[in-house]
């Protein structure tokens, strides 16, 4: 707490004294305003976006257990969408990214593997199809922030019982484990015939305790889960019950 000691003296007018009052109110205002438009700022500067969805105002908070953003336009009928026409996927590497080496085979494995997790996910309810259609909903994927994992690290502080133990702490502390990686996604619906964008979905996961036992673990998990995602929204607009677990 600061105190402010004013020294008025015989020969302080009235008029004086109580501008003298102010001036502690006065900055005390000021450095409030400072300080909220501090975190403003801090709160603004933790969303990464990459540019590829061009128009990122539109988004809110996502659904719990969903994706953190997303924007579904007002009066669109998602019931009518049956069929994915699913663009090749776009990759980011993280700026901070220790390791930004990758070659043109991780890249084919990487697209692959998305693919394979929206077949997977998606199944014969949600085929994903090569042509547009009244039925079908064009989606864009960027998978971005991506950062390979550091197998090395991440096995040691698997393997050895310390390790595992101070893996866990740093869990706890910042929200990851040591030696895994992060990667986000940015994804545009449109309709297939029009190319209206009809929703967009910005995420970020990080890697499980043992995903950082390969390289892009991390990356694989997360296209297992947006791809469970994607399925779980289309039921949800289908009318679709969740199976019982």
């Amino acid at each position: 707490m600061t105190i402010f000691i004013v020294d008025l003296g015989e020969k302080t007018s009235r008029k004086e004294e109580k501008q003298m009052l102010k001036r502690p109110l006065l900055t005390f205002v000021v450095v409030a305003i400072s300080c909220m438009l501090t975190i403003a700022v801090g709160f603004a500067a933790e969303k990464e976006y990459s540019g590829f969805l061009g128009n990122y105002d539109d988004l809110k908070p996502g659904p719990e257990g969903g994706v953190k953003e997303r924007y579904l336009k007002p009066g669109v009928d998602f019931k009518k969408y049956n069929k994915i026409m699913l663009d090749s996927v776009v990759f980011f590497l993280a700026d901070d990214a220790q390791y930004k080496g990758i070659n043109a085979e991780e890249m084919k494995e990487l697209s692959d593997d998305f693919n394979k997790a929206a077949v997977k996910a998606l199944g014969e309810q949600y085929p994903l199809v090569g042509e547009p259609g009244p039925d079908v909903m064009r989606v864009r994927v960027a998978v971005t922030q991506l950062e390979p994992g550091k197998p090395g690290k991440s096995a040691m502080t698997t393997v050895l019982p310390v390790g595992l133990a101070l893996g866990f702490l740093k869990k706890g502390a910042t929200g990851s484990y040591p030696g895994v990686g992060k990667t986000g996604i940015e994804v545009e619906f449109l309709d297939s015939l029009t190319n209206e964008r009809i929703g967009s979905a910005v995420d970020q996961q990080t890697g499980s305790k043992f995903s950082g036992m390969s390289k892009w673990g991390c990356a694989k998990e997360a296209f297992e889960f947006w791809a469970g995602r994607l399925k779980t929204f289309l039921d949800d607009a289908h009318g679709v019950a969740p199976k019982a677990k």
